[in-house]
């Protein structure tokens, strides 16, 4: 059966015709984030005809294939975009603007970038040197090699001479970093692949790392390389590792075996969590505070609502100065739409809502909301003085349209505002 390509957008829709184990395929199709949610919404056509349904795609972007088709993701940024985002958030790298320059790749898709970066920064740290290290190994020789086990040897041998348990350092490539760059050059290999370039750049580490010994990691539980002026070369190369193994998307139910779990190639990444991520991150840079003053939603002590510990709240952005919280805000990746011909800023109420009470909650004066830059005709972001309440709103935005010089003018600007609201902090 001919594999159905399905293309959609962040928050677009299409309209397919789906088999029965192709829609059960879909319909269990769940991102592991922190807590599961459904990667695409499916609602059944009639009128359309029998089989047809309209996929709403939401804030989960990535490709993957299965049970007869492919699915493809894009987010509204480019995808060279999404790697400076996704790579400055997790604090891997701190990418360049030509580092993802793939303008002469036609039509590629998210699996074939993702290649292409890999195998070219992979390129780049092999020809500087390919890095080798010391690991400690156990084996049984008949000559003597480093230190004797004799426990060990007494243990497993009695009072036999040969072979010996030996214990010593080897010099060898078969390393963390290049284990790191194998595991996801093979997971990319068995997606398919349109550049030949993406192809052959997975091939080239397949073959460069051929001693190095394969490895599966579970997105959880990735492991940290550290890096010294001897290995800085390979730094870009482990961050696009790092970050496809931590997105990589594992499992999946199939229709056509209900009692197993059937491995799925593919690449999943909520743009939510990678936006709030990079403007925690790049805020605690430009104000110069650390983790344990500015906290993310993760990170921050507890804060209820109402009284008696009741009605929990989670912001996303919050300051602290010891116990005493001097600054609120939330992320929120939304491209707001006008609602007027007069390209009036339309916040939805929600949102203000939720602003106030977190600024209610903590005892502040105001709440900041951060929203990813829609439109660039568009008037600048309102304030809002909400009456009674004594409290202001403020609204600032972050383009990510632009190059990265406009991304961190933006980070910036909003830095300033986030200084202002903590001096109206009475004293």
């Amino acid at each position: 059966m001919e594999k159905i390509d399905i293309n959609l957008t962040e928050y677009g829709s299409c309209t397919w015709k789906l088999s029965p184990s192709q829609l059960k395929a879909l319909d269990e199709l769940k991102f592991e984030g922190k807590q599961p949610v459904p990667v695409l919404g499916i609602k059944p056509e009639p009128r359309k005809g029998a089989g047809v349904y309209t996929l709403r795609a939401g804030s989960i972007v990535g490709a993957l294939d299965l049970e007869g088709l492919s699915l493809h993701i894009k987010p509204k940024v480019t995808i060279q975009r999404l790697l400076y985002l996704a790579l400055y958030a997790a604090g891997e790298v701190k990418p360049q603007e030509g580092l993802f320059s793939f303008e002469q790749v036609n039509d590629p898709t998210l699996a074939d970038l993702l290649a292409l970066a890999l195998g070219r920064a992979a390129g780049r740290a092999f020809r500087q040197g390919l890095w080798q290290g010391y690991r400690v190994r156990e084996e049984a020789l008949h000559t003597v090699r480093g230190r004797i086990m004799v426990a060990e040897q007494i243990r497993r041998r009695f009072d036999m001479p040969l072979p010996v348990e030996v214990r010593y350092d080897e010099y060898t490539e078969d390393v963390l970093a290049n284990r790191l760059i194998k595991a996801a050059a093979r997971l990319l290999r068995g997606m398919r692949l349109n550049a030949s370039e993406a192809r052959e750049g997975l091939r080239h580490i397949d073959a460069t790392l051929e001693n190095v010994t394969p490895v599966r990691y579970p997105p959880n539980d990735v492991p940290e390389v550290k890096f010294t002026r001897l290995n800085d070369h390979y730094k870009d190369a482990v961050a696009i590792a790092r970050l496809i193994l931590r997105h990589w998307f594992h499992t999946a139910h199939r229709a056509k075996d209900d009692d197993n779990e059937v491995r799925v190639p593919g690449f999943l990444m909520d743009m939510t969590v990678v936006f709030q991520e990079f403007v925690t991150r790049k805020l605690r840079e430009e104000l110069r505070a650390s983790e344990h003053s500015f906290h993310s939603d993760a990170t921050m002590p507890p804060v209820y609502l109402a009284e008696g510990d009741k009605v929990q709240l989670k912001p996303d952005l919050s300051w602290w100065n010891g116990r005493q919280c001097v600054f609120v805000g939330d992320v929120k990746y939304k491209d707001i739409e006008p609602r007027y011909e007069n390209r009036l800023w339309d916040i939805p109420n929600a949102d203000l809502y939720q602003a106030l009470a977190y600024a209610t909650a903590l005892g502040l004066p105001g709440a900041l909301l951060v929203y990813a830059k829609g439109r660039r005709d568009r008037k600048p972001p309102p304030s809002y003085h909400v009456k009674c309440a004594g409290k202001r709103l403020d609204v600032v935005t972050v383009d990510l349209d632009g190059e990265i010089a406009a991304i961190d003018k933006s980070i910036a600007e909003l830095a300033c505002r986030v200084r202002a609201l903590r001096k109206a902090q009475p004293a």
